[in-house]
C-alpha cells in the first residue's frame, strides 16, 4: 500500500487508514483481530480511534489486540479527545483538564505509553482556543503523543488554530467525498497553506458510494440499524444518490468496483494525506484492499466532479 508523508510533518501513513467507529459494538473482538491482522498484512499502518467510540471500548479492544495481533511498532495510532457522552447525547469539552484527562484514560485503554497523533475531536466554542491548543502542546512535549491535529474544524477555524499554536499541527481529520465535497470551499486551502494534511472521513460516503443501498437498504446494513440509520440517511437521497449511480456507471465503463473509484477519486484530491475506511466485517475490509487506488481517467474524474459539483453540505 502507498505510503504518504502527513501534510508538511515527517510522519508517515497508509493511503488507507483502518478506522474503529464500529469497534465493540457492531465489530467484535473476533472480527476487529482479523481486520486489523488483515490490514497490516496488506501494508496497512494508520490506525484511527477515539475516546468517545463505544464509549472507549473500541480503544480498550486495540489495545488488547497490541501485542498479540500485532506489534505496537507495526501501526501508527490516532486517538482523539473533548468529545464524550452525556444524556445520550455527545458532548464537547476540549477545556485543558477534559483534553489531558481523556488522554491519560486513552493511554491507559490503549495500554502504549504514547499515541502517534492525537487530536481535539471537535471545535469548543466554550472554550477559549489558546487553552485547548495548549493541552495539545503539553502532549506532544510530554511524549504522550508524537504528533497533533485537529478534527473537524471547518476552514477559518482550521486557518486560526495553525497561526495560534506555537507548534506544528499536523492534520486536520473531517469528512471529505464525492457526496460531501464542502471541504473544498475553505477547509482544504486552509489546510493546504497551513502545511497540515487531511484524514478524510466517511470517504465512502457512509457507505452510499458503495452502491449497496442502490434500490434498497440491507438488512445487515448501518441504515438498517437503530445506531446509525440517522447517520446514513441523509445521503440515501438526492443528490447523493444521483452521484451514487454516476459512480457505479464509471465502475462499470472502467471494470473497477464503485468503492475503487471514489477512493481512486479521494485519494487524489489536493491535500488529502489518508482515507480513514470503517470497515466493520473482515468481508468488507477484503472489498477495499482488493481495490486498484490508481488515477482515474482524466474525463472520468471530470465527470464525477460535473455531476457531485451541486451537491449541498448535507
Amino acid at each position: 500500500m502507498q505510503q504518504r508523508y502527513i501534510g508538511n510533518s515527517g510522519l508517515r501513513s497508509s493511503a488507507l487508514s483502518l478506522g474503529t467507529m464500529t469497534w465493540a459494538r457492531e465489530t467484535d473482538d473476533q472480527d476487529a483481530s482479523e481486520l486489523l491482522r488483515t490490514f497490516v498484512d496488506a501494508g496497512g499502518t494508520l490506525v484511527d480511534t477515539a475516546a468517545s467510540y463505544a464509549d472507549g471500548q473500541a480503544e480498550a479492544l486495540l489495545g488488547a489486540l497490541l501485542g498479540d495481533v500485532v506489534s505496537r511498532t507495526e501501526v501508527v495510532i490516532s486517538t482523539k479527545a473533548g468529545v464524550s457522552p452525556s444524556d445520550g447525547r455527545q458532548k464537547v469539552d476540549a477545556s485543558r483538564n477534559a483534553m489531558l484527562s481523556g488522554l491519560d484514560a486513552s493511554l491507559a485503554r490503549l495500554g502504549t505509553d504514547y499515541v502517534d497523533i492525537w487530536f481535539a475531536q471537535a471545535w469548543d466554542p466554550n472554550v477559549p482556543l489558546d487553552e485547548t491548543l495548549s493541552a495539545l502542546d503539553f502532549a506532544v512535549r510530554s511524549g504522550r503523543a508524537r504528533y497533533a491535529g485537529i478534527s473537524n474544524y471547518n476552514g477559518w477555524q482550521t486557518a486560526k488554530a495553525a497561526a495560534v499554536a506555537g507548534f506544528p499541527l499536523v492534520a486536520n481529520q473531517s469528512e471529505y467525498s464525492l457526496v460531501r465535497r464542502n471541504a473544498e470551499a475553505e477547509l482544504i486551502p486552509a489546510v493546504e497553506d497551513a502545511g497540515l494534511g487531511l484524514m478524510a472521513w466517511a470517504p465512502l460516503g457512509r457507505g452510499v458510494l458503495t452502491g449497496k443501498y442502490r434500490g434498497h437498504v440491507p438488512a445487515d446494513s448501518r441504515a438498517a440499524g437503530t445506531r446509525f440509520a440517522a447517520y446514513v440517511e441523509p445521503y440515501l437521497e438526492q443528490p447523493a444518490s444521483r452521484v451514487v449511480e454516476a459512480v457505479a456507471m464509471a465502475a462499470r465503463g472502467l471494470g473497477r468496483s464503485s468503492l475503487d473509484v471514489a477512493l481512486s477519486w479521494l485519494l487524489t484530491r489536493h491535500g488529502v494525506a489518508t482515507a480513514v475506511v470503517g470497515a466493520r466485517t473482515p468481508v468488507q475490509l477484503k472489498e477495499i484492499l482488493d481495490a486498484q487506488l490508481t488515477p482515474l481517467p482524466a474525463e472520468i474524474a471530470r465527470a464525477l466532479e460535473d455531476v457531485s459539483s451541486g451537491s449541498p453540505a448535507l
